[in-house]
């Protein structure tokens, strides 16, 4: 098994919703805002090659949206997956299995892409995979908290495609084949899935939104956008 770390491009978010209840001046140690309060976000996918299987984690943000929303969400520098793909020799048709961790437009915004007038798959031989609950949590009556962060354009034509499987609990086919198993959590979302590999005799996890960010490593440093902060909490205790 080989791991590789895929930048699929940069974003700002805000950094009191990124914090929650922590005070600015201590989140702003480690991640400075801008003048509209904004701090700098990496999105950073996982891309785990076995056999002949090549498995993306997450496919940030994409690039297909409208002025408007990057005029919020302002994405910046020269990062993309597919470039980054390309530094390890392998381009976006190369993969054959994207593993959402959860729904939120900044982790499967870039699994789709615009074709003309249509938007479809930007990874036409993958298969996509998303936890069921999570999927149904996403896409039948929203919750008003996530609703905005739960994009149609993103959702849709990925189950329109017939590339998408979704899996029970904690059970994507490939997984056990590949060697690795995932944890749930449901703090920042329901049933958010972690990857959790062994790896030249270490451990690692895929954290997605359990930690966002090194800020967030504190036990008590979480984001306003969690659904269920105490749970969270919980579940980064027992992670970290």
């Amino acid at each position: 098994m080989k791991l590789y770390s895929i930048e699929t491009g940069n974003f700002k978010l805000d950094g009191g919703a990124m914090f929650g209840v922590v005070p600015k001046p201590l989140w702003e140690k480690t991640n400075p805002a801008d003048s509209d309060n904004r701090i700098e976000m990496g999105a950073r996918s996982l891309l785990i090659e076995e056999g002949d299987r090549l498995v993306l984690i997450d496919t940030g943000l994409g690039n297909k949206q409208s002025e408007k929303f990057f005029s919020v969400y302002s994405r910046w520098g020269e990062l993309n997956t597919a470039a980054s793909l390309a530094a390890h020799g392998f381009s976006k048709d190369d993969v054959t299995d994207v593993l959402f961790t959860h729904l939120h437009f900044d982790h499967c915004g870039g699994a789709t892409k615009r074709d003309g007038e249509k938007i479809v798959p930007a990874f036409k031989n993958a298969k996509f995979w998303c936890q069921k609950d999570h999927w149904e949590w996403a896409t039948i009556s929203p919750n008003p908290r996530e609703r905005v962060s739960f994009l149609k354009d993103n959702i849709d034509p990925i189950k329109a495609s017939g590339q998408l499987t979704l899996f029970e609990g904690r059970e994507a086919g490939f997984c056990k084949e590949l060697g690795f198993e995932l944890l749930l959590v449901d703090g920042h979302t329901e049933k958010m899935v972690l990857p959790k590999i062994n790896y030249k005799g270490k451990t690692i996890v895929f954290a997605a939104d359990l930690v966002p960010t090194v800020g967030h490593i504190p036990i008590p440093y979480l984001m306003g956008y969690d659904i269920r902060p105490l749970v969270t909490m919980k579940e980064k205790a027992l992670l970290l």
